[in-house]
């Protein structure tokens, strides 16, 4: 249009230059970095802050709890033990208990460390088990529980008497060795495992060889069986090495291999049965074949009693003959010798007839004359 004036057209010209906006983004970086530095200072303080303030308070959570435990638990005198109460199956006296656990009346009973008194009485080779119960305000209950020995056992191959020997050791059917201080007199009647010489004896060890092992089995699988009412076991030798032999009650000797034992003693039930059924004695097998078992008998005692008693043969009692003169060469003849028959009056007793002595007709005359 005519009569409208025209702006006239300029260039988008820069308010600085280059070098000026260099210097101005610079500076706005600078701003920017400082903010930053300071916004995460700002955050680091108050996360130390907050930990700080979360140790602070546990600590005094943790002194405060300690003090108040002291106060009312581990220094009140209503919490002293006062009552320490030791059960057990066996051998073990209460000074032995007691000295082993280092239980003591007066000591307060939070202050005593149970597993530590269960593991100290755990190591006395006679303990099987133990129960330690804290019973408030001031008791403490001990149960033992003891291990059943099942047999003696030594390195020398004869003992008479294992009781008073230092080289016998009770041993229970897992193989613990140990060593009483109070005999009992069931002990008398166990068994002997004698010749044990391949490992070394000592009270609280388990025994190792497999001898030892053997010998542990055979009493165990005999003690549930028909053997331990026909059977009693009184010895086992484990000297040979390559075998072992066991003697029952009646000096009855049984070898045996160290394997397979179930199958021997069930060979040995079957002999044992025949001489329940012939009334005869074993006196020796030898178990370690299967076939063409070498075997002995011997008479029973009820037949040994019975002949001492009352003899299956009467004793012969001769009767004396009066001597003959022979009347050709003046020798004198005797006749063959009778037995006597036994008084009808009193049977026990033969009738013997008391010798006449005989003279020749010579004697007679020197005599006379």
């Amino acid at each position: 249009m005519r009569g409208v004036q025209q702006r006239p057209r300029t260039r988008n010209l820069r308010v600085s230059n280059r070098r000026q906006r260099r210097q101005q983004h610079l500076l706005d970086v600078k701003v920017r970095s400082r903010k930053a530095v300071q916004h995460r200072n700002r955050r680091v303080l108050v996360f130390l802050s907050k930990i700080a303030l979360v140790i602070g308070l546990a600590a005094g959570i943790y002194l405060g709890a300690g003090a108040g435990a002291r106060r009312f638990f581990f220094d009140n005198p209503d919490y002293q033990l006062s009552t320490i109460e030791a059960q057990t199956d066996g051998t073990l006296q209460r000074e032995q208990i007691l000295q082993t656990a280092g239980l003591h009346e007066g000591k307060n009973i939070f202050r005593v460390n149970l597993a530590r008194v269960h593991d100290r009485l755990q190591q006395l080779p006679q303990v099987d088990e133990v129960q330690v119960v804290r019973k408030l305000p001031g008791e403490i209950d001990i149960k033992i529980t003891e291990r059943k020995p099942i047999a003696w056992i030594t390195g020398e191959k004869q003992i008479s008497d294992p009781f008073s020997a230092e080289a016998a050791f009770l041993v229970d059917g897992r193989g613990v060795l140990m060593r009483e201080k109070k005999l009992l007199p069931e002990y008398l009647g166990l068994p002997l495992i004698s010749g044990c010489t391949n490992e070394p004896l000592e009270a609280g060890k388990i025994v190792e060889s497999f001898e030892a092992k053997a010998a542990l089995e055979l009493l165990s699988l005999s003690a549930r069986s028909f053997l331990q009412t026909r059977f009693q076991i009184r010895e086992i030798d484990l000297s040979k090495g390559y075998c072992m032999v066991m003697t029952d009650k009646n000096h009855t000797q049984v070898t045996l291999a160290f394997n397979d034992l179930g199958p021997q003693l069930q060979r040995l039930e079957k002999f044992l049965a025949y001489c329940d059924d012939s009334r005869q004695e074993l006196a020796t097998v030898n178990l370690m074949v299967q076939r063409n078992i070498p075997v002995t008998f011997t008479k029973s005692a009820v037949d040994v009693i019975n002949e001492t008693i009352k003899p299956n043969e009467e004793p012969r009692i001769m009767k004396a003959i009066p001597a003959h003169e022979s009347p050709k060469f003046g020798t004198f003849s005797v006749t063959k010798p009778r037995v006597a028959p036994k008084d009808s009056a009193n049977p026990a007793s033969p009738h013997v007839r008391r010798a006449i002595p005989m003279t020749s007709p010579k004697k007679e005359k020197a005599n006379g004359q």
